[in-house]
């Protein structure tokens, strides 16, 4: 009986710790801030992390090299991922070098960040043809393939088209000979909506014989002064 009494007093107990346990797990290992402190600890937070947008050109710095990937650190809440391939010219890959690359997408279906090498060398070679165009510049470019009606010409790493009427102020009907030799140009034409660039050789030399026609009537012109001023003198 007395044993029965103390099991039972025993279960009480058990029973009133039990209803005094504080179950709410917001109230227990929660660190409060008041609103000054927790707005200065977001702003140190959010500053540590680099906004970036889709389609644009940022810096990377490689922190991890696999089979299949190059992972870049550009700041951003995650790395960003580049397939090997893209670095191919690259034969001293390491950790720690820098590249700009080109945001493909924020967050793919695995969460990653999606990067491109390739695609920021093209924004950044298709950003020096433009350059030319608009300031008449005269490119460099080698001439890797011919095509129908022309050649094919690698401008800063970007395919541009060179027609054969472009090629030499007299008609050219080999259009072989020239693939393979690197040759200059202006260029005359871009098209912002397909990325695709017509440039000119014919257009150098034009400007060339101008200028030596230029020269030879300036030359003209100063010997005629000269023989009228003599003529004049005596």
């Amino acid at each position: 009986m007395e044993n029965s009494k103390q099991e039972t007093a025993g279960q009480a107990v058990k029973t009133s710790a039990h209803n005094d346990f504080d179950w709410s797990v917001s109230k227990r290992n929660v660190t409060s801030y008041p609103k000054d402190q927790y707005a200065e600890l977001d702003t140190m937070y959010s500053g540590s992390i680099t906004t970036i947008e889709e389609n644009e050109i940022v810096t990377g710095t490689v922190v991890g090299i696999t089979s299949t990937d190059v992972v870049l650190s550009v700041g951003f809440k995650s790395d960003g991922l580049v397939p090997t391939s893209e670095f191919r010219d690259i034969e001293d890959l390491a950790i720690g070098q820098t590249y700009e690359v080109f945001v493909m997408s924020k967050e793919d279906k695995k969460g990653h960040l999606l990067l491109s090498r390739k695609n920021a060398k093209l924004k950044r070679a298709w950003e020096q043809i433009v350059s030319a165009h608009e300031q008449n510049i005269i490119v460099t470019g080698l001439i890797t393939s011919k095509t129908k009606g022309g050649l094919i010409a690698n401008v800063f790493g970007l395919e541009t088209f060179l027609p054969g009427s472009q090629i030499d102020v007299k008609p050219i009907t080999d259009y072989d000979q020239f693939v393979g030799k690197t040759m200059e140009f202006k260029v005359v034409k871009i098209n912002e909506q397909i990325k695709n660039a017509v440039v000119s050789h014919k257009a150098i030399i034009e400007a060339d014989l101008e200028g030596q026609r230029a020269a030879i009537i300036r030359s003209i012109g100063k010997r005629s002064s000269t023989r009228r001023n003599f003529e004049e003198y005596y």
